[in-house]
């Protein structure tokens, strides 16, 4: 006869934990944590910005454009210069309208934020704010 201490251990081996439900759980809150997730598109580039006293934090849900100190404009990553800005924000804004923020370097001429202004404004969009650091 056996005794009650084998018969504990052959039970205990004999149990198995199911993972499945938990790797379940898992994946639903990945899934969850990913729709979720407000995704904002970078511009690609580091500029230097200019302070501001009067800067404020804006909705994650922005168009980004950046200007380069050598006076490049970058959209997510590509340089699509001054021209490409009008065609860019129109074709981004059919889908929906957001604000414009251009992230433009402090040694950028004015003459080239105002054209990036202006062609963002032909294509329609009404909020544009150009982005600086705090001071």
């Amino acid at each position: 006869m056996r005794s009650s201490i084998e018969q504990k251990i052959d039970e205990a081996k004999g149990q198995e934990i199911d993972l499945a439900p938990l790797l379940d759980v898992v994946f639903i809150l990945l899934i969850f944590f990913i729709v979720t997730t407000a995704f904002v598109r970078e511009t690609g580039v580091d500029v230097e910005k200019p302070t501001a006293v009067s800067a404020q934090k804006l909705q994650k849900s922005v168009y980004l454009l950046a200007i380069t100190s050598s006076g490049e404009v970058f959209y997510g990553g590509t340089n699509i210069g001054v021209d490409g800005v009008r065609a860019t924000l129109l074709q981004l804004s059919r889908s929906n309208s957001r604000p414009l923020v251009i992230q433009a370097d402090k040694r950028v001429p004015t003459e080239l934020l105002v054209k990036v202004i202006d062609q963002a404004k032909l294509a329609g969009i009404e909020s544009i704010n150009i982005a600086t650091a705090h001071e």
